[in-house]
């Protein structure tokens, strides 16, 4: 463990990859290595890539990818694939698509499957950020899976939240009813050669000015940027617009802030993960099988199990 530890925080892709399979799998000894890595978290740009399927996400990706290197940094990039409800194996296309880094001692690429969790993020999402964190990479790359509405778990774990739309999709008013346009900073209308980009802009600054975020007390302003990913076009200009967030987070103090809320919110999933294994193992046992009997109705037995835990007491 103090070797795969050591050899992590020494920026080892061997053992970067060994850790999120670790995580991936829930092997008791990535919690133990979390522990090890915790304090050297918290420096890299967490950036999330979300959108509708086929809006051109992993193109996009690789080309930003392509400009942060030119920026001389290292970038470590988390793409999610949706896991087969039959075979529980995922495709891992994403990562096909960005194979021309393959080689790129600055980039690590990791796929990870959904394994059936919601909200377009694997469930070691979180620690195998801070496992790129803790690498030494600047910036980690997450890639959700296509969302929809509700489907915006990465806007909890990015620093700077990319919405990637398409023309003739109708994406404007998927992402106004996911709620993506009000935590988004930056909106990216890909296939800007398509016909309807016209008509998707408009729809979108109109969005953006109802939005009114950031036009005053000096807050942020989400920026409407076209590309062209498949011409590796309008990537540069993400880049700079994503540069300039960060000094924003930083000079205002909420890139801490963000960090400090997203080791607060793994702590509490960490937390009732924990206490509901504890309670359905024991003090809540006899409740569940009454209920599952249908002896009793579940919403009297959770205002029993809420009353007598208030009480100090544990249902026997």
């Amino acid at each position: 463990m103090m070797d795969v530890a050591a050899q992590l925080l020494a920026g080892k892709v061997a053992a970067g990859a060994r850790a999120i399979r670790w995580l991936d799998d829930r092997d008791p000894r990535a919690g133990e290595l979390l522990r090890r890595i915790f304090a050297a978290t918290g420096r890299a740009h967490i950036i999330g890539v979300t959108g509708p399927p086929g809006a051109g996400k992993s193109t996009l990706v690789d080309g930003i990818i392509a400009e942060e290197r030119r920026r001389g940094r290292r970038v470590g990039v988390l793409a999610i694939d949706p896991t087969s409800p039959f075979t529980g194996g995922a495709i891992l296309g994403d990562r096909v698509r960005m194979s021309r880094h393959a080689l790129d001692e600055g980039v690590f690429i990791r796929s990870m499957g959904t394994r059936g969790e919601s909200g377009g993020l694997s469930r070691a999402t979180y620690d195998a950020a801070l496992v790129m964190d803790a690498m030494g990479y600047e910036v980690v790359i997450v890639e959700t899976v296509g969302v929809g509405q509700e489907e915006i778990d990465i806007v909890a774990l990015a620093h700077s939240t990319i919405i990637v739309c398409v023309p003739g999709l109708g994406d404007e008013v998927q992402a106004m009813k996911a709620g993506l346009l009000e935590a988004g900073e930056i909106l990216v209308l890909n296939k800007a050669d398509r016909e309807g980009f016209e008509q998707t802009w408009r729809h979108l600054e109109l969005l953006l000015h109802l939005r009114g975020d950031g036009r005053v007390a000096g807050g942020w302003a989400a920026r409407l940027l076209p590309a062209v990913a498949t011409r590796n076009e309008g990537a540069g200009a993400i880049v700079a617009a994503l540069d300039e967030h960060r000094r924003y987070l930083e000079d205002s103090g909420e890139f801490a802030r963000q960090c400090g809320r997203r080791s607060e919110q793994q702590f509490l999933a960490l937390a009732r993960a924990a206490l509901m294994a504890d309670l359905l193992c024991g003090p809540a046992a006899e409740l569940l099988s009454h209920v599952r009997a249908r002896r009793l109705d579940p919403y009297t037995a959770a205002e029993q199990l809420s009353a007598q835990l208030r009480a100090g007491r544990t249902p026997r």
